[in-house]
């Protein structure tokens, strides 16, 4: 074939090839299996050596709608419910088509004019949405796990010039272990970040009631034990099986009282903040040094997309500093955001999350949270009023955690069933929800994020593992 560079017209006929498809899948989402029986079968059906000679745009293009179609996870569609993890809205998906389009790299103002003062209005934006002071820093990232890790480098940098070292700069060499705190609660993002981080996963301090939150009492004798040591507290709004939250307000006086550095991983749960029927559950979020949520929840923008901020508004700066000779020095009005985030090539992410803002206000999302809350909700009551199902948590904000138990089944086989049907479900194609662990039992978790997702979808979840589960 000729020169691809010869060929400028292919990136049009691209484009609209991708359209026509997108006409159709997304008038597909509501009542198209999930996930396809032939799913495994369809991804493997990929392979082979590099081709000598490419096949062309528009051919690989084809192959890859003909065969992805059948081999991907319908995740943004209302009946997903397995992890937290919503779909785009219409401003969030176009932005973000925009996006790559314009091929933006989000790293300064140089680069881009537009991603900068986009992320710059976006982040003002989420601090309004979320009630967090108007002054504190924050920067776009890749998702949960890489806000977490933003704001516990954060963390560590401040926590290395408590000992008089610039961390970033000299290294932990030499120093002690920096203290760590936290609950049952803490997700696995955090846990990974504090190894990337040379904190260790395996050095937390937990300070846990039974049911797995903060417990207060703990937590001030482990901090003052510590005799007026810096320490790091994370602090968990919204426990991924439950949705259940630590007492932050109690955490925060606590912070506040030996000088600790409180971090609160609200991924999904920072969300609450949007309804005054959940808010108080994530009181004293504003009170904390650093606060992370996670942008392809509850946001319902593409992947990827996170967000950390800091109450310091200098010290994402001397945490991720970097120069060269080549590179801009930068301004307050015309940030250098690869100098405040672990990223110097960065995806203009922010044009996606200023679109979905501006196209729904706070309004909008107060909507989308009431709706998944009166979703999470309604499952909650029917689990109540079923004889074959169980509650095993309280459904504070918008996940339930419940299990299939038919009468005459005994409790010694409770977990296998409840197994069997996890794994049935994920190839069943109604809906998608997986299983996990709470109170030593096999659970299930479904999880409600999506804007999509309606009264009639929430109302299959039942009766799928219900069909599932009577099956020999």
């Amino acid at each position: 074939m000729s020169d691809p560079l010869e060929q400028p017209a292919d990136s049009i006929a691209a484009l609209e090839r991708v359209a026509a498809a997108a006409e159709a899948y997304l008038a597909s989402l509501a009542t198209d299996p999930v996930r396809l029986a032939r799913s495994d079968q369809a991804a493997e059906a990929f392979d082979g050596s590099l081709p000598e000679e490419g096949l062309g745009t528009l051919a690989a293009l084809n192959q890859l709608l003909d065969g992805g179609l059948d081999a991907h996870v319908r995740s943004s569609g209302p009946r997903f419910f397995h992890w937290v993890m919503g779909g785009a809205t219409p401003a969030a998906l176009g932005a973000d088509w925009l996006t790559s389009l314009l091929d933006q790299n989000a790293g300064g103002w140089d680069a881009s004019p537009l991603a900068s003062r986009l992320e710059l209005l976006s982040l003002r934006w989420l601090r309004e949405l979320f009630g967090l002071p108007s002054d504190w820093d924050g920067v776009l990232v890749t998702g949960g796990q890489m806000a977490n890790f933003t704001g516990l480098a954060a963390a560590r940098q401040w926590w290395g010039e408590r000992q008089g070292v610039d961390v970033s700069v000299d290294g932990l060499a030499g120093l002690p272990q920096a203290p760590v705190l936290t609950s049952g609660f803490v997700h696995v993002t955090g846990l990974k970040a504090l190894g990337m981080l040379g904190l260790g996963r395996g050095q937390l301090t937990f300070c846990a009631d039974p049911v797995g939150a903060m417990d207060i009492a703990a937590l001030e004798r482990e901090l003052r034990a510590l005799d007026g040591a810096p320490a790091i507290v994370i602090g968990n709004a919204g426990e991924v099986n439950t949705g259940l939250f630590d007492p932050l307000e109690r955490i925060a006086d606590l912070c506040d009282e030996f000088g600790a550095w409180l971090h609160v991983d609200g991924a999904f749960g920072l969300f609450a903040r949007v309804s005054p029927r959940t808010t108080e559950l994530a009181a004293g979020v504003e009170r904390a040094h650093s606060v992370i949520s996670d942008g392809h929840k509850w946001l319902n923008v593409p992947f990827d997309c996170g967000f950390a901020f800091v109450r310091d508004r200098e010290l994402l700066g001397r945490t991720f500093a970097a120069g060269a000779a080549y590179l801009p020095e930068a301004s307050d009005d015309r940030p250098i955001f690869a100098f405040r985030s672990p990223e110097l090539s960065r995806r203009a992410r922010s044009l996606a999350v200023w679109a979905t803002l501006a196209a729904y206000g706070r309004s909008g999302y107060r909507a989308i949270v009431e709706r998944c809350l009166d979703n999470a909700a309604r499952l909650a009551d029917q689990v109540e009023a079923a004889e074959d199902f169980e509650s095993l948590a309280p459904v504070p904000l918008n996940v339930v955690c419940m299990r299939y138990r038919p009468p005459g089944v005994a409790e010694s086989e409770l977990d296998d069933l409840n197994e069997r049907i996890g794994d049935a479900v994920l190839t069943d194609g109604r809906v998608y929800v997986g299983t996990t662990r709470w109170g030593g039992k096999v659970a299930f978790r479904p999880a409600f994020v999506n804007w999509r997702t309606t009264a009639g979808d929430v109302d299959l979840i039942l009766q799928t593992l219900r069909d599932l589960g009577s099956r020999g």
